[in-house]
């Protein structure tokens, strides 16, 4: 039996808007390939990325854009560099990788992106990270904490993507805001 169940974040029929850090290539292709090596569903079904938020979304997606957009108008690039692997068992079958640097950038957006048309739907505290594993048996949740336990990757994050969630439980891109500010008091 899979250990897949029910996403504490997203309910079925719902539709929700994602914020995410897409992975560059060649880094993002070789994570969507280790994913799929592990025998997750959501492999290629996004790219790889570091989600910064998913918000609950009804007719109000124009006030979402604007929102995001402003954020992304405040921002520098900044780098990332994933290093090693986590994992959030007991509490939810999931392996990650570690975001090391540019952590502090990651949790700085997504408080930034917090307003009243876009308020997390999480039920967790905020953890940027880069999910390899879920919803797979265990053994295979073990294989992947293991074999990129010493995974080690950087890339330079100059945009945000802004992605729908529809009923029908697809994720689609529907715009990318390039950072065009200075961020001086984040960095």
């Amino acid at each position: 039996m899979t250990r897949a169940q029910q996403s504490p974040t997203i309910r079925p029929g719902q539709v929700y808007a994602g914020v995410v850090i897409e992975l560059p290539e060649p880094v993002g292709r070789e994570l969507q390939d280790w994913r799929a090596s592990f025998g997750d569903p959501a492999s290629y079904a996004v790219p790889a990325h570091i989600t910064l938020m998913i918000a609950p979304q009804a007719e109000r997606w124009a006030d979402v854009v604007q929102r995001v957009g402003a954020v992304a108008r405040e921002w520098e690039p900044f780098r990332v560099e994933i290093n090693g692997t986590g994992t959030f068992r007991p509490v939810s079958p999931v392996v990650y990788l570690r975001i090391q640097e540019g952590e502090e950038q990651c949790r700085a957006l997504h408080d930034a992106l917090h307003e009243e048309q876009l308020v997390s739907a999480s039920p967790f505290e905020f953890h940027p990270h880069v999910t390899i594993a879920q919803a797979v048996e265990e053994e295979d949740l073990d294989r992947a904490q293991e074999m990129l336990r010493t995974y080690r990757a950087g890339f330079l994050v100059d945009r945000i993507g802004l992605y729908e969630l529809d009923g029908r439980g697809v994720w689609r891109i529907r715009e990318e805001f390039p950072f065009t500010g200075r961020d001086r008091d984040r960095r």
